[in-house]
């Protein structure tokens, strides 16, 4: 018996829609042939956005034609009557500008402590020890962010490993990045390598602002600020404009670099912001060959100083080639198992003991 136009309609009459009503009661079949025993048919959707929702009304309208006396094959076609509409592009997220007025100093919803990592002078490490740090916190379960306010310098998405814009749902709110069980944001993450940032103080103090407010943190127990070298806008911002928790202040044994570190302790005692600890970084060189320890930028400054401070000293780092090649990798030293994993996590053990992270 043929295959009849009126037996496919009645069919395709009992596939329904959501609302109720069919397909031929939509008027959405279009071009139907009956070939012998092989049906074809167009299911035009009103618009692509439909039709990428209708894949299961087509496998019904070919189900119920094939169960159809006679029919040997089906051929169900789905498109659409007009063009899919564009995506519509993300709003822009701009860094930078003029700060807002502030009526109190903010602290990011959810975050406990924000912990501020500084040194007087650039050179000494306090990047490296910003990153290592996070991590060797995130190792001893604390939820860690790590914000990088090196403006003119940002080095941490090279240290992480990690170096893509973060995402914006609406031009306004910072959805931050993950890596080695930290949450990361990074003023190097909104431009591209290599290029400079040219910007005077007050745009710096805006970046910072947006930094610590429009980024969607979580729930964190410590925000690391890895902070710029120096006593500057961003320090003097980071200082005033939110409740910052405490800083540590890193340097190297010498003379030139305790300077400095004495002008960085100084302007957070300006501030009134605790200093919570030292660190001394290259503290000492030991000799892979014969293990002896060679002391290349002197020995004790930095002890000394935290003495006089009446502030511990949380940790004395040697000069390592390890901690060197493993920034550069992108993965740092304090994710892996050797001995400067080992100090970093001792430093990170006695902050969580101490009550400081």
């Amino acid at each position: 018996m043929p295959i009849s136009k009126s037996d496919v309609e009645s069919a395709l009459s009992r596939v329904s829609l959501p609302d109720g009503r069919s397909l031929m009661a939509h008027d959405l079949v279009r071009a139907l042939r009956i070939e012998d025993d092989v049906v074809r048919f167009v299911i035009e959707a009103p618009s692509a956005e439909v039709a990428q929702a209708m894949g299961p009304l087509r496998d019904a309208a070919e189900k119920v034609v094939a169960e159809l006396p006679g029919v040997r094959s089906v051929s169900v076609a789905l498109t659409a009557h007009g063009p899919a509409k564009k995506p519509e592009a993300p709003p822009s997220l701009k860094i930078g500008g003029h700060p807002k007025p502030q009526e109190a100093p903010m602290k990011p919803a959810g975050v406990d402590r924000i912990l501020a990592i500084a040194s007087g002078k650039g050179g000494v490490g306090k990047s490296t020890v910003s990153s290592n740090l996070a991590v060797a916190l995130a190792r001893q379960g604390r939820r860690v962010g790590l914000l990088d306010a090196d403006i003119y310098g940002p080095s941490q998405p090279r240290m992480m490993g990690i170096n893509k814009r973060p995402a914006s749902p609406d031009g306004k709110t910072i959805i931050p990045l993950q890596a080695h069980g930290v949450t990361m944001m990074s003023i190097g993450f909104m431009m591209e390598e290599g290029k400079a940032v040219v910007w005077r103080g007050p745009m710096l103090m805006g970046a910072l602002q947006q930094m610590l407010g429009q980024v969607q943190w979580g729930e964190l127990d410590v925000l690391i600020v890895d902070l710029p070298p120096g006593t500057g806008d961003v320090q003097l911002t980071l200082c005033t404009k939110s409740e910052l928790t405490g800083a540590i202040v890193v340097s190297t044994p010498q003379d030139v670099a305790l300077l400095d570190a004495r002008k960085a302790i100084d302007m957070f005692a300006t501030l009134k912001t605790p200093v919570l600890g030292l660190i001394e970084n290259m503290s000492m060189f030991v000799c892979p060959d014969c293990g002896a320890e060679h002391q290349i930028f002197g020995h004790g400054g930095v002890a000394a100083e935290a003495e006089k401070m009446g502030v511990p000293l949380l940790g004395a780092l040697p000069i390592d080639l390890e901690t060197r090649l493993a920034g550069d990798s992108g993965t740092p030293v304090a994710a892996g198992e050797g001995a400067m994993a080992q100090a970093y996590a001792r430093i990170a053990e006695g902050l969580v003991k101490g009550g400081m992270a």
